[in-house]
């Protein structure tokens, strides 16, 4: 049994009319999607990854117009994200400390601020000790001015075994 087709190229279909309203309509709708996609709120957030094979606790350290402040502490499970600040970033540089719960260690750095055992908000970085905190070393993340940043921590195997 043969069965017959036929191929019609695009230079042989007949122009299909749509009506002048139709037309119109397609017309405005295509000059307003720019603008409908421009008024979208942007997502715009500072997120910590870890990809790590330890549970970690993070906290952050940045300037408002209150001034300085810190922040924590987020659990962050192993090969998973987090996001730790939601909205525009109002700061081009944060600062982060992490634990590893599981295998011991941090990330720091030599910038200190003031951090608590339990979940805490700390405005001020001045006099930690005597104000009843304690005395933490946070590294800088500089966004670049980005909206949406995300810091990934790695285990120092995966730094080492990179280079």
């Amino acid at each position: 049994m043969t069965v017959a087709s036929t191929s019609i190229r695009a230079a042989e279909r007949p122009a299909r009319r749509f009506p002048k309203p139709f037309r119109a309509a397609c017309a405005a709708l295509c000059l307003a999607a720019p603008l409908l996609a421009a008024s979208a709120p942007a997502k715009a957030d500072l997120k910590l990854c870890n990809t790590t094979t330890s549970r970690v606790g993070v906290a952050i350290g940045y300037k408002d117009k209150q001034g300085w402040a810190t922040e924590g502490w987020w659990n962050v499970s192993a090969h998973s994200c987090e996001t730790l600040l939601k909205g525009v970033l109002i700061a081009r540089f944060y600062y982060l400390h992490a634990i590893d719960y599981d295998r011991g260690g941090e990330w720091a750095g030599t910038l200190h601020m003031c951090t608590d055992d339990k979940a805490f908000t700390i405005r001020g970085t001045d006099d930690c000790v005597t104000r009843g905190y304690k005395r933490t070393g946070f590294f800088e993340v500089d966004t670049g001015e980005e909206r949406d940043w995300t810091v990934r921590l790695t285990d120092p195997e995966a730094e080492e075994n990179s280079q």
